[in-house]
């Protein structure tokens, strides 16, 4: 998250079933890594940012998304990062299928987020937001 509040999302196409859709950085865990570990390879992977800036603060994050013909129903953990400003991105080490289905990125307010056109991945991300970044 950015220090205006703002959130980074990636965009991409799912070559199977033609579908886009926004959703922030992330990924799979890797053999022998943490949940923290694998946020914070992820956030540099897919977007040439730190990982470091993956806080040890998440949610719990239910998700039901068809992803390649494949049908994924799992509950995941959503990590905040921090952020001065709206650092530039460079998604520079995807993998070949993330290269075939990467559209673009933007950084978007909670306002924004809801009324893009393409589908919000989880569709509840606003309220993801909104929850993890309470005080506390």
């Amino acid at each position: 998250m950015a220090g205006d509040g703002r959130v980074l999302l990636m965009h991409w196409r799912d070559p199977v079933s033609g579908a886009t859709l926004w959703e922030p950085p992330g990924g799979g865990i890797d053999p022998g890594e943490t949940p923290l570990e694998a946020a914070r390879r992820e956030l540099t992977e897919e977007t040439g940012l730190p990982g470091t800036a993956v806080l040890d603060r998440w949610l719990p994050v239910h998700r039901d998304f068809t992803w390649l013909g494949v049908r994924y129903v799992k509950t995941e953990r959503f990590y905040l990062a921090r952020f001065d400003g709206t650092p530039q991105v460079d998604p520079g080490a995807f993998t070949s299928e993330e290269n075939d289905t990467y559209l673009e990125h933007g950084w978007f307010s909670p306002a924004e987020m809801a009324a893009l056109p393409d589908a919000l991945e989880p569709p509840d991300l606003p309220e993801v937001v909104a929850r993890i970044t309470l005080p506390g």
